[in-house]
């Protein structure tokens, strides 16, 4: 199951923030996370984890529906390493 953005919102009211602010706040926060990645920084949010850019070389591929050979582009991916205080927080709950 996701949580989208409409039920972080939701937990946002439930905590005592108006709905228009807790949109406009998650609103703005996903766009600094964003413009920061676009400039080739790394986001970084302490007790959670961090957001990076990785390049990946040009490789070869397989398309599977045909079994032929092809040569997969250069491209940038987005990772996220969690911090070692969140793993430990859901390594201690299972």
């Amino acid at each position: 199951m996701s949580l989208t953005k409409t039920e972080i919102v939701e937990n946002l009211v439930k905590i005592g923030f108006n709905r228009k602010k807790a949109i406009q706040m998650l609103e703005n926060l996903l766009e600094i996370i964003k413009r920061n990645l676009e400039n080739g920084e790394d986001v970084l949010i302490s007790g959670f984890g961090k957001f990076s850019i990785k390049n990946k070389k040009e490789r070869r591929g397989r398309n599977p529906a045909t079994g032929d050979d092809l040569i997969l582009g250069k491209r940038k991916v987005i990772t996220f390493n969690c911090s070692s205080v969140l793993r430990e927080r859901f390594n201690k709950q299972g």
